[in-house]
């Protein structure tokens, strides 16, 4: 019996969607319980009252600030996070003849100045920011720069199989003033700045998103994956099914066969022995012949029409009569 592997693939994405929906229900679920701050000056307070049991986990809103941003080179623009990415574009000549686009990575470079959010009435420092969920820099600009054009440099790529066409500098920033929604742990160093980090268990979330907006897509998520995952596996169990069902029927139809092909020698033999007491008591006085079931073997349903003589020969039963009406004739003259 073959193995199913269709249907159990698609038995085992659905549990794998499954999984991934009750974690994104139960992030939904935490992110409901989580304190809520209206204002930043009311997280100081709430640090002294309610840390001293257990990591305060909340959820605050502010602009991006710090006291000393990046100057973005290309855009223009001031931030606290930039990374910088320039790739060379090149045509490489392929073993078919043919000319294909492809990239390489040059530089990659990322800068981070220490950066707070301020709702007006108070600063909060967000720390870890890039390992949180949610977090997306914004692309600052994207700047192609063509290769110069000169006759020695253009042969030597051309020798090594090479077209250089350029490099693509790409600058994404988190620049000042963006508004973000930040859900971590609160926490307050010995000087009393307050900061928000990932906690040790728990959301830790960095996204333009405000928390209702992130429960509503996470609770959207989560819906999703539990109807694909039950798709998934009633399309996969319909597979096993049917599987199954032609197992059973093919096993039951070779087992109905081989009941026939028994019940027939079974019968021939009866018919012989009783054609040789008969023949024994001299009964009938001659010998009858009886006939033998002309059955297939390979289909076992049909009578057979041909059959397979040592040394290859091939015979069917009208070359038998054909040959049978030549010798015939022969005697005859």
């Amino acid at each position: 019996m073959m193995i199913p592997w269709g249907g159990i693939s698609c038995c085992l994405s659905g549990a794998a969607l499954y999984l991934l929906g009750r974690s994104s229900g139960r992030d939904a679920e935490v992110l409901k319980s989580v304190a809520k701050v209206n204002q930043l000056k009311e997280l100081a307070k709430l640090l002294d009252i309610e840390s001293k049991v257990l990591p305060l986990v909340v959820a605050i809103s502010g602009r991006v600030g710090a006291e000393s941003p990046i100057s973005c080179e290309f855009s223009g623009l001031r931030g606290v996070i930039v990374e910088e990415t320039a790739e060379q574009h090149f045509l490489k000549h392929n073993d078919a003849g043919s000319w294909i686009q492809d990239s390489a990575l040059m530089l990659s470079m990322s800068k981070e100045v220490p950066w707070y959010l301020d709702d007006g009435t108070d600063r909060v420092y967000v720390v870890g920011a890039r390992g949180a969920s949610g977090f997306v820099l914004t692309v600052g600009s994207e700047v192609f720069e063509e290769s110069g054009r000169s006759l020695v440099r253009g042969t030597l790529d051309y020798l090594q199989g090479l077209k250089m066409l350029g490099v693509k500098r790409i600058e994404r920033v988190l620049p000042t003033g963006t508004s973000l929604t930040v859900v971590g742990e609160a926490v307050k160093d010995d000087i009393g700045t307050v900061r928000i980090q990932r906690p040790h268990k728990g959301p830790f979330y960095v996204s333009p998103k405000s928390i209702d907006e992130l429960i509503g897509n996470l609770g959207k998520w989560a819906r999703w994956y539990k109807y694909a995952s039950l798709g998934l596996t009633v399309f996969g169990a319909f597979l096993i099914t049917k599987h199954v069902i032609r197992y059973i029927m093919e096993r039951r139809r070779r087992w109905e066969l081989q009941s026939r092909v028994l019940a027939a020698a079974k019968r021939s033999g009866q018919d012989n022995e009783g054609s040789n007491g008969k023949a024994e008591n001299g009964s009938d006085g001659a010998k009858r012949e009886r006939p033998i079931p002309d059955l297939c073997v390979i289909c076992l349903e049909q009578e057979y029409n041909a059959v397979f003589l040592p040394y290859i020969l091939f015979l069917t039963k009208f070359s038998h009569q054909n040959l049978a009406l030549q010798a015939n004739s022969y005697t005859i003259r």
